[in-house]
This record gives C-alpha cells, sequence and structure tokens, in this order.
C-alpha cells in the first residue's frame, strides 16, 4: 500500500522520485503502508518538515528514509550531524537528526496505546541517489564519527542491495515482533483514527441495556481504511471530487485534508465551506482535532487566523459567511432571505451569488476551497452562463495552482446525491460548471492521486439499516416500480453492493451488501432487532409511544438525552413544524427535558428568531429537529416521527431522501413511526424482513438513473448531447456496444479499454493512448487517429474505413482491420 501524499512538482524532487520507485518495487508484495510526504509537524516550528518516505512494515517496523538529491560537489563539509551546502537551496542541514526527531515524533503517537509503546522496531537512513559510496569514501565521508546509514547511487541499482541495506542498519529502537492486533493499532495512529472514539463516561443501568452495550463499544478503534487514509492526506494539483454514501466519513477527510494543507502550507488561504449551519462546531472540531494531532498538541485551529477560515455557504449579519465574505471584500451590499425570489435555501443561495457574479468581478484570493455537502449548493434556477453559481463563485474565488494551466484550481468538494433536499440535480462537473469543464475530475494526477474519489465503506450507519435505507429511497420494493437507482453492475459496486442476475427489464436480481462495507461493531453485540417500526391510529398514540420509549431509554438504557438520543420529524416545512412543536409541548409537559435546534436553552419553543443558528445539542436535553437541521449529525437512538408525511406522496424522490437522510442518522438504533395506514408502509415492512438480502424484479428506474463510475457518467453526459471528452481518464473502462459517434477524445486514455463493436465513426482519437485496448468489431468510420498508440491492441474485425492513421503507432496489434 502506498500512498503519495502530493505530486512531485519541483525540480529537486527528481532523486526522491528515484528513491521512492525503487521502494515501491522492493515492497510491492510485502505487508506495510508507505508514504511519500508523511505529515509530522510535531517538531519545533523552525524545523517543521515532513518525511520523505515513510515504511511501516509488519516485520520491519518504522523506517524514515531521508532523501537528499545532492550532488558530491555541493556538500562543502559535514561537521558532527550538520552539512554545509553550496549551490544548494539551504546553506546547511543535518539530514539525519532531522529525521530522527522525526521518527522520534511519530512514536509519540505510538505511545497512547500501551500495547505498541516501545514495540515497534525504528529506523532511519539517508538517501544520496545522486552521489555514489566511491565519491563519499574519496573525500574521507565515512570516516566520520557521524556517517549514518546510507543508500548510495549504485545501491539503487539493485532491489536485493537495497533491502541488505535496509536490514542491517541498526536500529534506533529495537522493537518486538508484532501480532495483528499491534499491526492494525500502528495503522489506526498513522491514519490517525483514534481522535475519533468517544469519550468514556459512566453508565448506570443493567448489563445488557443500550448504555451498557455502547460503554462497551467506545473503546472500539475505528477500522483502518486505506482509502479514506489517502483521500484524507493527498493534496490535488486541481479540482477533486468526493462521492460517499452517508456515514463515509466524508466531512472527516474533509477536516482532516484542510488541517494537514494548512500545516503544510501555513502560507496558503483556504476555506472550508458546508451548507447546514448546525455543522460549524462539528466542523471546527473537527479541525481543530487534526491539527492537534498532526502537532503533537503544539498548534490549535485558531477562529481568527485568516489563513484557515470555516464557513457557512450563506452567512449573516453576525458571523460571515462565504458569499457575505465575498461581498465585504468587494465592497457588495450583501441580500438576505428575505430579498431573494426563492425562500427554499439552496435556490435562494443561488439567486444572490448569481447577483454577485453579474455585479462584479470576484478577486482571487483563496489558494484552496473545501466544499462539504456539495449536493445543497445545486440548484435549478440561477445558472449564471450555464455553471452553478456557488461553485463558479468559488472557483473565480480561487488563485491557478500553477502559471501555466490557468484552469487548474484546488476546488475540493463532497456530495452524496440520496442526501439532497432541495433538489434532484447531481454535482458531477459538467453539471456544475459546463460541458467545457466536463473531464476536470476524470482520471488522475501525478503519482496516482484520483480525481475522483467514491467512498462506499459506511462506518456510522449498522448494516441492516443503512441497506433498509438505500432500499427505501430508491424503492427497490415499491410496488409500482424503482423510483431511482442504478443500472450498472459496476456503479452498484461502487455503492457497496453486489448483484446477481441481469439488470434487464422484467429480470430477478439478488442485491446483498458485504458486511466489510458496513462494519458498524454494534450487530455483535447486540442480538436483538436495531430497527422498528410502528404504525399507530392517531398522532397523540404516535407521540404517546414516543414518550414511552425516551422516558426508558433516559431511565433503563442508561442514556444520556444529549447526543445520544435524537427525535426527527418528517414533512414540509409547516408540516414538520407544527409536528416538531406539538411533540416539544408533550414531553416538556411529561418532565423530557427537550432542545430545539437554535433556540438558546432547553424547553424554549419560540425560536422563531433562531437566535443560536449554530447549535444543535444542548446539555440535558433531547433534541428534536426538522430534516433540514439535521444533516450532518448522528445519534444512538433515532425516532423518527411522521412517516405519513412521506407516505402521501410516496413517489417524490426529495422527500424519499428524507426518510434516507433520517435513518442514516443513527449510529446505532432506529424507531420509525406514522400515523393512519398507506402503501409506503407495507413497502417498509417487506424492507425489513429481507434484511441483507433483497431479491426483487428489476425494472429500469422511473424518475432518475444514478450515476457512479466515470463509464456510466460519461455515457450519461454523451446522451445529454456532449461529445467533448478531451484528455479523459478511461483506462480499463468497460465501453463496449456503445454508440460514441462524433465523440472528441483527443489526448484520452483509454489504454486497456474495452471497446469491444462500439461506433466509434468520426471520432477524433489523435493523440489517443490506446495501448491494450480491445477493439473487437469497432467500427472507426472516417475517424481520426492521428498519432494515436494502439501497441498491442486488438483489432479484429475493425472497420477503419477511410479514418486517418497518420503516425500511428501499430507494435504488436492484433487481428485483421478492414481499411481503405
Amino acid at each position: 500500500m502506498f500512498i503519495t501524499t502530493e505530486s512531485f512538482k519541483y525540480r529537486g524532487e527528481k532523486g526522491e522520485i528515484i528513491v521512492w520507485e525503487k521502494i515501491k518495487q522492493l515492497f510491492d508484495q510485502r505487508k506495510c503502508l508507505i508514504y511519500w510526504r508523511y505529515p509530522i509537524f510535531g517538531i519545533k516550528k523552525k524545523n517543521r518538515k515532513e518525511a520523505d518516505i515513510l515504511i511501516a512494515d509488519f516485520n520491519l517496523g518504522l523506517i524514515i528514509i531521508e532523501v537528499k538529491s545532492l550532488l558530491i560537489d555541493q556538500i562543502v563539509s559535514i561537521e558532527g550531524h550538520n552539512w554545509n551546502y553550496r549551490n544548494f537551496y539551504t546553506p546547511s542541514a543535518s539530514p539525519y537528526k532531522q529525521a530522527e526527531a522525526q521518527l522520534f515524533s511519530l512514536l509519540e503517537y505510538l505511545q497512547q496505546e500501551p500495547s505498541l509503546g516501545n514495540q515497534i522496531t525504528a529506523k532511519v537512513l539517508i538517501a544520496l541517489p545522486f552521489i555514489t559510496s566511491k565519491q563519499w569514501q574519496i573525500r574521507g565521508f565515512h570516516k566520520l564519527a557521524s556517517n549514518p546509514p546510507i543508500l548510495f547511487q549504485e545501491h539503487l541499482l539493485s532491489l536485493e542491495t537495497i533491502d541488505t541495506i535496509i536490514f542491517k542498519t541498526p536500529p534506533i529502537i529495537k522493537g518486538k515482533k508484532i501480532n495483528n492486533y499491534q499491526w492494525n493499532l500502528l495503522l489506526n495512529i498513522l491514519s490517525g483514527t483514534p481522535i475519533l472514539r468517544r469519550k468514556f463516561h459512566p453508565v448506570l443501568s443493567q448489563d445488557k441495556s443500550k448504555g451498557k452495550i455502547l460503554q462497551k463499544l467506545r473503546n472500539h478503534l475505528h477500522q483502518f481504511d486505506l482509502q479514506q487514509e489517502k483521500t484524507a492526506k493527498q493534496i490535488p494539483s486541481g479540482f477533486q471530487r468526493i462521492r460517499g454514501i452517508a456515514g463515509s466519513g466524508k466531512t472527516v477527510l474533509l477536516c482532516q485534508k484542510a488541517a494537514i494543507m494548512h500545516l503544510k502550507y501555513p502560507q496558503w488561504k483556504i476555506a472550508v465551506i458546508f451548507f447546514s449551519r448546525s455543522l460549524y462546531e462539528e466542523i471546527i472540531q473537527q479541525i481543530d482535532q487534526w491539527v492537534r494531532y498532526f502537532t503533537h498538541q503544539q498548534q490549535t485551529y485558531d477562529k481568527n487566523n485568516q489563513q484557515l477560515q470555516v464557513f457557512h455557504g450563506w452567512g449573516s449579519r453576525e458571523q460571515l459567511g462565504f458569499y457575505r465574505f465575498l461581498c465585504q471584500v468587494t465592497g457588495v451590499v450583501p441580500l438576505g432571505v428575505d430579498q431573494t425570489t426563492f425562500q427554499e435555501p439552496s435556490e435562494a443561495l443561488g439567486e444572490v451569488c448569481f447577483n454577485l457574479l453579474n455585479q462584479i468581478a470576484i478577486p482571487q484570493i483563496f489558494d484552496a476551497i473545501l466544499i462539504d455537502e456539495g449536493q445543497d449548493f445545486m440548484v435549478k434556477n440561477w445558472l449564471y452562463q450555464g455553471k452553478q453559481p456557488f461553485y463558479w463563485l468559488a472557483y473565480q474565488a480561487l488563485r491557478p495552482v500553477d502559471t501555466v494551466n490557468t484552469q487548474q484550481k484546488r476546488l475540493i468538494w463532497t456530495y452524496d446525491e440520496l442526501q439532497s433536499l432541495g433538489n434532484l440535480k447531481v454535482p458531477n462537473s459538467s453539471e456544475i460548471f459546463g460541458e467545457k469543464f466536463g473531464n476536470i475530475v476524470t482520471g488522475k494526477y501525478d503519482n496516482g492521486i484520483n480525481k475522483t474519489e467514491i467512498m462506499s465503506c459506511c462506518y456510522r450507519t449498522p448494516h441492516l439499516i443503512i441497506i433498509a435505507a438505500h432500499a427505501m429511497v430508491m424503492g427497490w420494493l415499491r410496488s409500482q416500480g424503482i423510483l431511482t437507482g442504478i443500472a450498472d453492475k459496476k456503479d452498484w459496486k461502487k455503492l457497496g453492493y453486489e448483484i446477481e442476475g441481469e439488470l434487464k427489464e422484467g429480470q430477478n436480481i439478488t442485491i446483498t451488501r458485504p458486511l466489510e462495507n458496513s462494519p458498524h461493531p454494534l450487530p455483535k453485540a447486540w442480538k436483538k432487532s436495531l430497527i422498528d417500526f410502528n404504525k399507530y391510529l392517531s398522532r397523540q398514540q404516535e407521540i404517546s409511544a414516543l414518550f414511552q420509549n425516551i422516558h426508558s431509554n433516559l431511565r433503563r438504557d442508561g442514556l444520556r438525552p444529549s447526543q445520544e438520543i435524537l427525535v426527527l420529524v418528517l414533512g414540509n416545512y409547516f408540516e414538520s413544524f407544527r409536528l416538531q412543536q406539538t411533540i416539544a409541548n408533550f414531553l416538556i409537559r411529561q418532565g423530557i427535558d427537550i432542545y430545539i435546534p437554535g433556540s438558546k436553552t432547553c424547553n424554549n419553543l419560540s425560536q422563531e428568531n433562531d437566535n443560536n443558528p449554530n447549535q444543535f445539542w444542548y446539555e440535558g436535553g433531547v433534541t428534536i429537529s426538522r430534516i433540514h437541521r439535521t444533516k450532518g449529525q448522528e445519534a444512538d437512538m433515532v425516532y423518527i416521527v411522521g412517516l405519513d408525511q412521506i407516505a402521501k406522496v410516496e413517489n417524490n424522490l426529495l422527500f424519499r431522501n428524507q426518510l434516507f437522510v433520517a435513518m442514516t442518522r443513527s449510529r446505532g438504533w432506529l424507531t420509525i413511526s406514522g400515523i393512519g395506514n398507506y402503501s409506503l408502509y407495507q413497502e417498509l415492512e417487506n424492507v425489513l424482513k429481507q434484511k441483507d438480502k433483497f431479491t426483487l424484479t428489476y425494472s429500469h428506474p422511473q424518475q432518475r438513473e444514478i450515476m457512479i463510475t466515470e463509464a456510466a457518467e460519461l455515457l450519461q453526459r454523451y446522451q445529454l448531447g456532449e461529445r467533448n471528452f478531451q484528455q479523459a481518464e478511461l483506462s480499463n473502462m468497460n465501453l463496449q456496444k456503445l454508440n460514441l459517434e462524433n465523440i472528441n477524445l483527443i489526448g484520452a486514455n483509454l489504454s486497456g479499454a474495452n471497446l469491444q463493436y462500439s461506433n466509434l465513426n468520426r471520432a477524433k482519437l489523435i493523440a489517443a493512448n490506446l495501448k491494450n485496448a480491445n477493439l473487437k468489431g469497432v467500427s472507426l468510420v472516417k475517424a481520426k487517429l492521428i498519432g494515436a498508440d494502439l501497441t498491442n491492441t486488438n483489432l479484429t474485425d475493425a472497420d477503419l474505413t477511410n479514418a486517418d492513421l497518420t503516425n500511428v503507432i501499430l507494435n504488436n496489434t492484433q487481428g485483421i482491420m478492414k481499411y481503405n
């Protein structure tokens, strides 16, 4: 497992690339995790520097390799551990002591786990890829007492020699052979997951109660996830989107990414933006935790530091948001919600951003902007020159990553379209920025940093609940047919599911979710049901039952009211507001303290003025929230009230999204209730009976097809009329039997792609990479393949009539092609 935290971009990194590539070859089949530039910031500020190469190996322990791309003549002298240079970026340094300090800083992390303290073997080496051992000896440096273990130029020619030198390097810490448990702990500490542990508190209840079960699980260390680790620590060279299902850790990794960017490049101006105001405290707390973790508590997040700012998308008079900040910078008077045409939050924000873009040029202020809840910034109206106004405002406020490609900017956004409560638009690049920018998040940057990450593993919500939530939001068992869903097995897999059978109309399919994709530990500790559904004859019965359940949670289960119990109210704005008030009044009368998000205190129902808009929890009170406030929040025991409000309009996807958001707030138990009798109730009961294996008759989604993989997205964009896919990253993709006539694939990477029997007539494939592609039976009539690389390509029965094959590379091309 190899992680490059950012792209190689400086000439001085040539030597590091040489060493990095050799280390990757040497450790390719080993049980290890290896970083290029692991973020270690816990040393004194003046010496702060990341480890060039950090190796965590099951058998060898921790190894730091400090790489110096020096020529022998650039080393003037060595005095103790200090090396004096000439014609180098710094006059002197202590490479071994620096790497040693990084190692000891890293070992401090391990002390927090008793089973790792002094157990991990640790070594430090220097790599000099442009200096030979002979040159070193001629200068007499090998005779110095401070002569460190070194990988010289000739050593890097042999993997066996590198292995021998690393093995024989004397350890700074002589540890012991570790077991798998210790290895997993080590991986988790490198990733920083210990900060995600919940605080321990005593529980006064019976041994098998919910509270006691949670108490035991609080010591559970989050499972190491390589994809999360890569995504959080990598700094892309431009755009990046992170698509993840509910509970996959999108907000956590976005905050870690922002913290690492800030620590690594303190001169950068960075903005972290989100949609729901109740996330202010959560995001600030997360960033603060990561800053503390990677600096060994030497630094904290400073709200007054203008280099790293946390913004609500809009903001208010009392608290500057992103839109208001840009208004302030440009001298434009900001608009309020009451001055907009649409009162719906997303549309209103889109309108004011549209107006600002029309009024004035936006200055380039930021070096990186990270957007959470990306789906909630999408609008149907107020498109600015065919672009989403909020995203285009953010884009305009960014400085280019480099002076050569001024369109490339470091804009990063997360999203899950199933959690959209405002509209059904998906924040893919062409939807956000128009066709011209359609390929900005396709493929990879240097060193394998993905422009798009798709996260399918759910850590927050237990296995059966996340499955039930997906079944309900898409309508898997809906008697009238599926409303929204996925029509490709690869896309299902990207969502974390396996499909048996053919996804064809009227065919039987079986949907399962492997346990490793939702590894919540609670189902192993709690053998009873985690989901309950109850229907009542009247609202009074429903609310009375809610009270009895919460009373039992507090008195018998030992649950705490704040952050462990959450009541969510479904429905449109007015219906949910009335029901929220009714529930709150009843619970207060029964002696249960409640909290309405945005209020100043518990049991305060007059929160019309929204005096405390950022607050979602209040110590001692059970939060009762409408669904729009709950984005990003979670609780152990979640009650969803008013399912009938959704059932009345069960074919409304946005209302189903409400139910999905509500269900996935649970990190433990879930109770859903409603009044009356509706077809949706029977659907939910059937879903709960199926548990984790769904057999159904497939029907094409009636209202919306969800595209997840890049190949599926490409086809959708093509069907909508787009033809420009220049430089697209489509390697190893299955694109067989598609009509892609007139498509522009100039410079695209199609290596290993399966294009069997596809129609590429008049396609532009100039300078395209088609190495090892399967073009059997493909039609390339009048296609332009000037300079394309068809090495090892299968062209059996391909039709290249009147195609332009000027300068095409045809090494080892297979098959007989029709060509005039």
